[in-house]
């Protein structure tokens, strides 16, 4: 099959290599604009144009499908077009364009999680199974008709970028499986069934950590926004970035524990031990690292013995 791949984060590379590896034609790579990185804000290609070009992949570099880019996409004798993580819209006019329609593989068991972060939701929302769909791209958002699926358990303790590292490699197995199959006329879409739920882009403001939530709630919600946009929290007014933390399970609780723990209050903070703990709504968390403003990431038992001389620490 000559195909288009479109795509732009590192989380749609494998897929982009497993079709390379597999045999398809690529006939071009489609990803968005250079963007500007770091402090400096030096313009790099996307991580799929940094692939293709190490494959020998011609590339096209767009945010938009302009009538220029769909006549050029028009020109390429494309069976298919296979879509991950694209980040733009595909027009009708684009839609129409490969024999066999534009192939998208989405990273939640739909119709659950339509969206920009189905993943981010999945670990929010305390899901116990994530993975990865493959269905055929129409204008609505993510209600195509699916080809395959394929799952995977949800552990408690994953964050959101672990669990996108490895939905991105067996998804695509499955992606490339999907084509195989639509190549050789023996896969075709069955409709979505269910209730869908939408995942929209978690924003920064969403990542604030609300520290009278359930200890739970305040664990998915640092997870489910880690590594992007980042869990944060404010101290006499400053931000801090906190990772992944573990929480004390009140089942497992033991007397000893339990006098370890006392009463601390939402976001107040107590050194206990090797352990930092900060109150929740329920019991207390554990910290890992954190990183301070204007400092790097650092171990969060060095940061309370280095800011205990302020006195009583709460997080806000």
């Amino acid at each position: 099959m000559r195909i288009l791949f479109a795509g732009t984060p590192e989380v749609a590379v494998p897929s982009l290599r497993a079709l390379v590896d597999a045999g398809f034609d690529v006939a071009a790579v489609l990803t968005r604009v250079d963007a500007p990185i770091g402090r400096r804000k030096v313009l790099t290609p996307s991580a799929v144009a940094a692939a293709a070009a190490d494959l020998g992949l011609p590339v096209l570099k767009a945010n938009r499908f302009t009538p220029e880019l769909v006549a050029e996409l028009g020109t390429l004798g494309l069976d298919a077009a296979a879509i991950v993580a694209y980040g733009g819209i595909v027009p009708p006019a684009a839609l129409a364009i490969p024999a066999h329609g534009w192939v998208n593989l989405h990273f939640s068991v739909l119709p659950a999680w339509r969206g920009a972060a189905p993943v981010q939701h999945a670990v929010l929302a305390g899901d116990d199974v994530a993975g990865a769909s493959t269905f055929l791209l129409e204008e609505g958002l993510d209600t195509g008709p699916v080809f395959g699926v394929m799952t995977q358990p949800l552990e408690p303790s994953a964050t959101s970028g672990e669990v996108l590292e490895s939905l991105s490699h067996s998804g695509a197995v499955l992606l490339v499986q999907t084509l195989s199959g639509i190549g050789a006329g023996r896969l075709e879409p069955s409709p979505q069934s269910g209730e869908p739920s939408p995942a929209p882009k978690l924003t920064i403001d969403d990542a604030r950590i609300d520290w009278s939530q359930p200890a739970v709630g305040v664990r998915r919600r640092i997870n489910a926004v880690t590594p992007e946009p980042g869990a944060w929290t404010t101290l006499d007014g400053r931000r801090l970035k906190i990772e992944p933390v573990t929480d004390i399970a009140p089942a497992a609780a033991t007397d000893q524990d339990d006098a370890r723990v006392g009463e601390l209050a939402p976001g107040m903070l107590r050194v206990d031990g090797k352990d930092v703990l900060v109150g929740t709504g329920t019991q207390p968390v554990v910290l890992g690292r954190l990183q301070p403003a204007g400092k790097t990431m650092m171990n969060a038992l060095d940061w309370a013995r280095g800011a205990a001389a302020r006195g009583e620490l709460v997080f806000e």
